[in-house]
């Protein structure tokens, strides 16, 4: 695998955040087809199949590598940004929902490489692999794309990972976490994930929160959204669970 660009960065904002890279002459960054919000001047882009990580990559290998993309959800092209100015320039990328943008250094895990969730990436140096791993588990299965279909980052550069709401970083200790599905943002390829039934079946029925957690069993970090993009579609549906939490009064609920 090819050494990783080295990028500079900043991210920026609150509750809305956008990460935005410094690019040295012929530095490159890749990143999710329309993340990109603005560029400076010298920054050139081009739309490739693929990550690029493998130039000498034949094209039939191309098409099954970038294809399998599209089992995520993702376009099947991926952008690459290139400084081709002779002084450095800026490259801004925001997510497509509101939340929070992680730097990770992928040279800091274990074999160089994180696991997220098949919506999670949002740019990474050049050099940087991406693939998708299936998870054999029956119960990950059961519920499709929930934890089903994961992505996996390998480099020794920088790569960002785009939670929704709060990102809670979480080390585990030859210890077991469930959380919501659909939480999980990100953890080191040597955590176990599962997807798992929950609780009785009254539970299941009335406890209002799923009948499946994803369950993370083993030593190594873990990355939690207290947003995901499926909460929040549901909190502002029209006749979601919210919908009714603006009246001012019993008496309005009535006369709604």
């Amino acid at each position: 695998m090819p050494t990783s660009h080295v990028i500079d960065y900043q991210i920026k904002g609150e509750s809305i955040q956008i990460v935005e890279v410094e690019l040295d002459p012929m530095e490159t960054v890749i990143a999710e087809a329309g993340a990109m919000l603005y560029m400076e001047d010298g920054i050139l882009f081009e739309t490739k199949m693929g990550d690029g990580s493998n130039p000498n990559q034949g094209l039939f290998d191309k098409l099954l590598s970038a294809g399998s993309r599209l089992l995520t959800g993702e376009s099947l092209f991926m952008t690459h940004f290139t400084n081709r100015g002779n002084k450095k320039a800026k490259v801004a990328f925001s997510a497509p929902y509101p939340g929070t943008v992680i730097p990770m250094d992928l040279s800091s895990f274990r074999g160089n490489e994180l696991i997220v969730q098949k919506d999670g990436f949002l740019c990474a140096a050049f050099g940087t692999k991406l693939s998708i791993v299936f998870n054999k588990k029956i119960g990950s299965g059961l519920v499709g794309g929930e934890g089903f279909i994961l992505q996996k980052l390998q480099g020794d550069g920088k790569a960002f990972v785009h939670a929704g709401g709060t990102v809670i970083e979480k080390t585990l200790n030859n210890e077991t976490l469930r959380v919501d599905t659909g939480c999980v943002v990100a953890f080191e390829s040597h955590v176990d994930f599962d997807v798992e039934t929950t609780g009785s079946l009254k539970s299941m029925v009335f406890g209002g929160e799923g009948i499946f957690l994803a369950t993370l069993r083993g030593s190594g970090k873990v990355w939690l959204q207290s947003m995901p993009i499926r909460k929040l579609v549901q909190a502002l549906a029209p006749y979601g669970s919210n919908s009714r939490k603006e009246s001012s009064s019993l008496l309005g609920n009535f006369l709604e």
